[in-house]
């Protein structure tokens, strides 16, 4: 499905929470000539954005517990959060702070005392946020003078790759904001931890490289991480960063000449943005 988004003023489409196995869509956003009262500013910069959608295998009923939203605001807003699922040993639903935490920032993007800063985005989404649990999360905002403003808190991650390389990756630093200098042509890669935990930034560069459409890049990705989440001899990030902190196969095993490896079960999302010209 093509969405072609001509606005006005802010809109958002969410994907989130829907119970199918895979979710798709891509969005050009871009401005409307149609006079209002209130104008956003005209960017010179905007993201054409392609989404994918694969939950866990066991949470495919409820559509996972990942959520995100795109925003067609100033230059473009995209947004992931990753429900914390330790939450649903209390018989609590991860999934619903997630997507609760998400509709809230959807909200407030364009909130004066944001002034698009995705920090205090995040900051005012979870206060607003009444549901119980807890999520990563990261928000890209891109501004009128086409400088992308990353903040994040926890293992979602993003990249940001030009001419074949990758220029910038988030660390996972609680709270951290970052500012990046975007150019015509860069390509957002943005995910919960189902795509970095099995897909290394090497393949990412690569995949995305096969194709041309944003929506084939986010499906070849998030295809790519389901694939390795389910092989339990590919030597994930997962397994290697698992390996690093202490865990492995017994002594036995490393005797035979075997290690810890395999893929992460995970629900995953991934969202291609590349910046275009207005």
């Amino acid at each position: 499905m093509t969405v072609t988004i001509s606005y006005s003023h802010h809109q958002f489409l969410s994907f989130s929470g829907i119970p199918r196995k895979r979710l798709m869509d891509t969005t050009l956003i871009r401005c409307s000539t149609s006079p209002v009262s209130n104008p956003v500013l005209r960017p010179e910069l905007l993201i054409r954005v392609g989404t994918q959608l694969i939950p866990h295998p066991k949470k495919v009923d409820k559509g996972g517990e990942d959520a995100f939203f795109v925003s067609s605001y100033n230059g473009g807003v995209i947004a992931v959060a990753d429900g914390v699922s330790g939450w649903a040993e209390k018989d609590v639903d991860p999934a619903q702070f997630s997507r609760e935490l998400m509709r809230k920032a959807s909200s407030l993007v364009d909130d004066d005392e944001v002034n698009y800063d995705p920090r205090i985005l995040v900051r005012k989404a979870h206060a607003a946020t009444s549901s119980t649990g807890s999520a990563t999360v990261i928000v890209s905002m891109l501004d009128n003078n086409g400088i992308l403003k990353v903040a994040n808190v926890g293992d979602c991650g993003l990249r940001v790759i030009r001419k074949g390389k990758t220029r910038f990756f988030s660390t996972h630093l609680d709270a951290t904001v970052t500012s990046i200098d975007s150019m015509k042509g860069d390509i957002i890669v943005m995910g919960s931890d189902g795509l970095f935990h099995n897909v290394f930034d090497h393949e990412i560069v690569s995949t995305i490289a096969e194709h041309k459409d944003v929506v084939q890049k986010a499906k070849a990705l998030a295809n790519l991480a389901y694939k390795h989440s389910v092989d339990f001899y590919f030597d994930s990030p997962y397994s290697i960063e698992a390996r690093n902190r202490g865990l492995d196969v017994p002594w036995w095993k490393k005797a035979l000449g075997q290690k810890l490896t395999g893929g992460k079960m995970d629900d995953i999302t991934v969202i291609v943005g590349e910046v275009v010209s207005n």
